[in-house]
């Protein structure tokens, strides 16, 4: 019986303790703007968020492609690295290429990651 009201007053703790933890982490997080990437695909993309884009080499399939900076950042947070046909080690920037699956066809875009910059190199 002892080790029944011992095990019931841990587990009371523990809830209030992540009750707390939640609700301090959750109002932190809120504030500055902080997420928690552990995934490969989502640290990609959020380290390419972080750096300034230049469109200057920009390759599209087609003339009609149009691709400004709100579709970009579409890419960039709902996107998927396929790191297969990637090369992140290149010299001197890797390049990611990232797909994006909507409701129309599946767009690519093939990023260039330089060290304080990201360039776009294509869009299909």
């Amino acid at each position: 019986m002892a080790f029944l009201k011992r095990l019931g007053y841990y587990l009371f703790g523990l809830s209030i303790g992540l009750v707390f933890l939640a609700f301090f982490l959750k109002k932190k997080s809120e504030e500055t703007g902080t997420s928690f990437c552990y995934f490969p695909n989502c640290r990609v993309l959020k380290e390419l968020r972080s750096k300034p884009m230049s469109f200057d080499k920009l390759k599209t399939s087609s003339t009609a492609l149009v691709l400004d900076s709100i579709q970009i950042e579409k890419f960039l947070i709902d996107g998927k690295v396929d790191f297969k046909a990637s090369d992140t080690k290149a010299d001197p920037c890797g390049f990611y290429v990232i797909t994006l699956i909507g409701d129309e066809d599946p767009a690519q875009i093939t990023v260039e990651n330089c060290r304080d910059t990201v360039r776009v190199l294509s869009y299909q």
